[in-house]
């Protein structure tokens, strides 16, 4: 499974597995930033302990994540992210006076977060090394990508344990089979429970499952569309797997990924491939440091082995920030705006 390291770049000769915008967030979103701490009873991975051992309501919790169990006595107060995805589930959820730092922004910032998000001190254009997250005296590290805890960066949950920081990763890099919007919806309400705001998180999570049910609604009877979705690469091309989480937003869409059966989060193919299996139309995933959309297309509609895809020959992109396939806040807006270019007569 793709562990989050760097991405290489889109032209790259060598290519191996790895892991590392969306519509605006509707008004019900912004209506749940406003909305006071919660608590709730902690449930699956997130267990309350006796309720006699302290006066928050909720605390102590204890988490088991990814294999490492944490015990918060009450909510972290001072965090550093890594990566996009969790600081901007955290915003959305109200939390910027918990925020010390965060680092690695590879998308454009959700408008209604934006000014939220450049508030918090940006402590590396990807991700900072051990000490300098140190410096930002965080109780807690959250990280997105299996790459925030790099053992071999120095980086490892071990590590900031030992210097006595509690650690939480994404779920999607929890080893899992297949990666579904259930993960998305709970790892927020975990989140919810860590920081003693599980009614923000069950708000939140209503929302964004009213606007996948919507956007599914809307064009659960039109056919099937073939998609491929297309990462990066130039002598094989770089694509999403069975096991991601795009392939379930794809299917939600009313479409079927082209590479369902690749038992991976991503994985590369040939081109040969791409053209045997004729998608209608092409995902082109947008992210830093991999070549601009525009150039991604041009690359496309440029090789006389695509000229018969029926998505090179009709010009049919449909292109998604990269954070927008992942755990966090945007996959649910990520259904509607595939469905709207996948079936755009059912959105008129």
């Amino acid at each position: 499974m793709y562990d989050g390291t760097s991405r290489p770049p889109l032209f790259s000769p060598a290519r191996r597995r790895r892991s590392p915008r969306a519509a605006a967030v509707t008004a019900a979103l912004s209506a749940v930033l406003l909305l006071t701490a919660g608590c709730g009873a902690s449930q699956d991975t997130a267990r309350s302990a006796e309720p006699a051992a302290s006066s928050l309501e909720g605390f102590p919790l204890t988490v088991d994540n990814c294999g490492v169990r944490t015990t918060y006595d009450k909510p972290p107060s001072r965090v550093v992210t890594i990566h996009q995805h969790p600081a901007e589930l955290m915003l959305a959820l109200g939390l910027k006076d918990r925020m010390v730092g965060t680092a690695f922004p590879d998308s454009a910032v959700l408008p209604e977060l934006r000014k939220d998000y450049a508030a918090v001190p940006e402590l590396a254009k990807r991700e900072p090394s051990f000490e300098t997250v140190l410096e930002a005296e965080p109780d807690l590290v959250y990280g997105g990508y299996g790459s925030a805890f790099a053992e071999k960066e120095g980086r490892s949950r071990k590590a900031f344990a030992d210097a006595g920081i509690d650690t939480h990763l994404n779920r999607e890099y929890c080893g899992r089979k297949r990666v579904t919007m259930e993960d998305t919806y709970e790892e927020i309400r975990t989140v919810g429970r860590i920081f003693g705001v599980p009614d923000r998180a069950d708000e939140l999570v209503a929302d964004l499952k009213s606007r996948v049910g919507e956007a599914a609604a809307a064009v659960e009877d039109e056919p099937g569309v073939s998609v491929f979705v297309y990462d990066s690469g130039d002598r094989t091309a770089f694509t999403a797997g069975g096991r991601s989480l795009g392939t379930e937003l794809i299917r939600l869409a009313g479409g079927r990924n082209v590479f369902a059966d690749l038992d991976d989060v991503f994985g590369d193919v040939s081109w040969e491939q791409v053209v045997a299996r004729k998608p209608e139309v092409i995902a082109v995933y947008d992210y830093a440091g991999a070549g601009s959309v525009e150039q991604k297309k041009e690359f496309l509609l440029s090789r006389p082995a695509l000229a018969d895809v029926p998505a090179v020959k009709n010009k049919r992109f449909v292109v998604l920030p990269l954070t927008a396939t992942l755990v966090g806040i945007r996959s649910a807006y990520a259904v509607e705006d595939l469905a709207r270019g996948l079936h755009p007569e059912s959105f008129r």
